[in-house]
């Protein structure tokens, strides 16, 4: 974790006083269920839990002499509760605890994770409205294709964070289970009417069959997502680092009137904010490969997962948290130019019209390569000679037998390529 891109509401939940608190109320709701089925005497669970207290630094002195950090809780619990504590743990694993508390752990983290999103799902589409019809060129290959609106261009991200909100809320089902099944998973020690309890308790499922572990794959799905969603995030933050360039200048992030943005030249407004989403988006999907390398661990388990989880738990969850709410800050103040957009669809010189000519002219008879090649030919007349397409079109006789000035003008037309804007909308905003 580093503390520049960490928000405090998500950085509570990766602190060891949360960690520990769930592994109390794990140990509590496990003590409950073997109460219940009379594994354990009655009222331990209740007087576990009025005399536990968490004792962070306690816990680390005990670890440094045990070397093992549940063995080092359990002993620092049982000091606080007396007697009782010798039932605390019975027949469980370290990994029952472990394991349940990541698993809630992320849960945790998602909920604001998906609270972000929803955030910048208003943002986009309360922008998307905004600049339904605000004309603006689309571009591929980084080349003037044909013009689009900004609104449409902002409607493509708002279904895109749409899908990355259902993927979340999948990958969250994925990790939301529990395991208390004991060594190697088969609850030989400890009954499984327990992991049942204590899943329900913790608004958990058990997990099926686990190997003293939960299965890896879960938590592989899990960062892919989030890895995809930090791509999300950097394909946004690129496409407002583009527009800002200057000679494109059609957004600009937001620039505070002390702000600087060079230490050089006193001139220059950076796109900073957007360029800090993608290195920020590099690092999340970063975690992605060690999550998928945490599948295949030796035999019912070993701990070669343990050290990549405790750094990409906090790290990936963390730093999203941060681009998402960096992004939605953006999103809401940035600067949008239509005369810019409108000036930049403009300097082809009307070589952005080419396909409609060509699609008329394959009405009128011609083959598509006839066709193609007229258009081509006057496309490339219009950029050499510095004049505009319709121009040139006019003076090709072959265009001049076929189409009048009036019909050939009326394909230059912007509301052409606007005019199923509404059926695109009524499709995302339904």
């Amino acid at each position: 974790m580093i503390e520049r891109y960490s928000r405090k509401e998500i950085k509570k939940i990766w602190e060891e006083k949360n960690k520990y608190q769930i592994w109390l109320d794990i140990e509590i709701a496990a003590a409950q269920g073997m109460e219940k089925f009379n594994i354990i005497p009655r009222g331990v669970a209740a007087k576990i839990s009025r005399k536990a207290k968490i004792d962070v630094e306690k816990i680390h002195k005990i670890e440094k002499k045990v070397h093992h950090d549940v063995i080092a809780f359990l002993t620092s619990i049982t000091e606080k509760v007396g007697p009782a504590g010798k039932f605390l743990h019975q027949g469980m694993t370290s990994s029952d605890v472990l394991d349940t508390c990541f698993n809630i752990q992320l849960i945790q983290s998602s909920k604001i994770l998906n609270r972000n999103i929803e955030q910048i799902l208003k943002v986009l589409k309360n922008k998307s409205l905004k600049y339904k019809n605000t004309i603006c060129i689309g571009r591929s290959h980084g080349i003037h294709a044909e013009p689009t609106t900004f609104g449409l261009k902002l409607t493509s991200f708002y279904e895109e964070f749409k899908r990355n909100k259902k993927r979340l809320e999948h990958a969250v089902k994925e990790i939301s289970t529990c395991a208390i099944s004991g060594a190697v998973g088969t609850f030989a020690n400890i009954d499984h009417r327990v992991e049942k309890y204590v899943a329900n308790k913790l608004n958990l499922r058990p997990e099926p069959i686990s190997t003293q572990i939960i299965p890896r794959d879960r938590h592989a799905y899990y960062f892919s997502v989030l890895g995809i969603i930090a791509g999300s995030v950097e394909r946004l933050a690129t496409e407002i680092r583009n527009l800002q360039k200057t000679e494109l200048q059609e957004v600009e992030e937001y620039f505070s009137s002390k702000q600087k943005g060079s230490s050089a030249m006193p001139h220059k407004k950076n796109p900073i904010l957007s360029e800090n989403l993608t290195g920020l988006a590099r690092m999340v999907r970063s975690y992605v490969v060690p999550a998928l390398e945490n599948i295949s661990l030796w035999h019912e388990r070993d701990i070669s997962h343990s050290s990549v989880e405790r750094n990409i738990g906090p790290d990936s969850t963390i730093t999203l948290d941060f681009a998402l709410n960096r992004l939605k800050n953006i999103l809401e103040n940035m600067s949008v130019y239509p005369k810019k957009m409108l000036k930049n669809l403009n300097i082809t010189n009307g070589l952005i019209f080419s396909q409609r000519v060509m699609l008329e002219l394959t009405k009128l008879g011609f083959s598509r390569e006839k066709a193609y090649s007229i258009v081509q030919k006057n496309a490339q007349n219009s950029w050499k000679k510095n004049i505009t397409f319709y121009e040139s079109l006019k003076k090709d006789s072959l265009i001049n037998k076929k189409i009048s000035n009036k019909n050939l003008a009326r394909m230059f037309d912007l509301n052409y390529h606007t005019k199923r804007i509404d059926v695109i909308y009524r499709r995302v905003f339904k």
